[in-house]
């Protein structure tokens, strides 16, 4: 039996609302624009995309052991970057990650088997998509991200598809509404991704993991992530702008000072591991709070 502390520190369930929050959005607007709103569709799409996110985090941190890039990352910052550490530790086995990972990922299933009998099959292939590049993140044969594709398909999984996901199974219908919106979180996402392989770069390019920035090299990553933040802001001007999205969503706005301090720390701290660690956690501040500001724009514009 795992222990309960153990358990969440392997699930790393602090980044939840990475998961949580294109549900709420998604569902946010199919309420505003459709009226619609069913509990428990809500609480079974959530519980699916977090059930995915979960058994991702898990099934990635197996696979990094397996590689041995986790045990040759000496730069690495908790609780961002270099996996749960667990394993290396000595806390947790690897075979109890693997079957943890599993048990976490039938359990989606399980649940989009509910949701594809009340909503259609489509929701299966939704789920598919997720479960599949969430675990050939890092596993093998495909890497992801060795191919300099994670931060595509994370942003894919939990930006377009959970919020376009989540609004289909409220209305059964998709609209470009629900895809522009859910640009902003996927760029940040993405983002997030991004900034964590700034730590991680050294073992990644040991262990042959080929990310992004093993790719561009750290001088050009800062530079490029200072981009990336900048554009998430771009969806939702240009969505309001052109009548798509109500005015209310430029509340988005108030995370833009955290976006330009992340990126700050980022182009002049990019090769002090330590010192990193605020533009790491900034970052994920400016995802949660676009987020939650995205939906609440979208409940208070109905």
């Amino acid at each position: 039996m795992i222990k309960p502390s153990i358990l969440f520190r392997e699930l790393r369930a602090e980044f939840l609302p990475a998961s949580v929050f294109p549900v709420l959005l998604g569902t946010a607007i199919a309420h505003a624009r459709k009226g619609a709103f069913d509990p428990l569709l809500f609480a079974l799409t959530l519980a699916g995309v977090v059930l995915i996110h979960l058994g991702t985090n898990v099934s990635n941190d197996y696979f990094d052991h397996i590689s041995g890039n986790d045990a040759i990352n000496t730069q690495f910052v908790r609780p961002f970057t270099g996996g749960s550490r667990l394993i290396q530790g000595g806390l947790i086995s690897p075979r109890a990650v693997a079957t943890l990972s599993i048990a976490l990922l039938a359990a989606a299933v399980a649940v989009g088997a509910v949701l594809a009998a009340l909503r259609g099959p489509y929701i299966l292939l939704l789920g598919a998509i997720g479960i599949m590049s969430g675990v050939f993140y890092v596993a093998p044969p495909v890497r992801l991200s060795s191919r300099a594709l994670g931060e595509v398909f994370i942003g894919l999984n939990f930006g377009v598809l959970a919020v376009a996901g989540s609004y289909f199974v409220q209305t059964r219908s998709v609209s470009l509404e629900s895809v522009v919106a859910s640009l902003p979180l996927a760029i940040l996402i993405g983002g997030i991704v991004f900034i964590n392989e700034f730590q991680d770069m050294n073992a990644d390019a040991r262990a042959g993991k080929s990310t992004l920035v093993v790719r561009m090299g750290l001088p050009r990553a800062a530079l490029v992530y200072g981009w990336i933040m900048l554009a998430s802001f771009a969806p939702t001007i240009i969505g309001v702008a052109t009548g798509l999205m109500p005015r209310m969503t430029l509340i988005t706005l108030g995370a833009l000072p955290f976006a330009l301090k992340a990126i700050e720390i980022a182009r002049g701290k990019y090769g002090a591991p330590k010192e990193m660690a605020p533009a790491n956690a900034l970052t994920i501040v400016c995802h949660t709070l676009t987020g939650a500001l995205l939906t609440a724009g979208y409940l208070i514009a109905r």
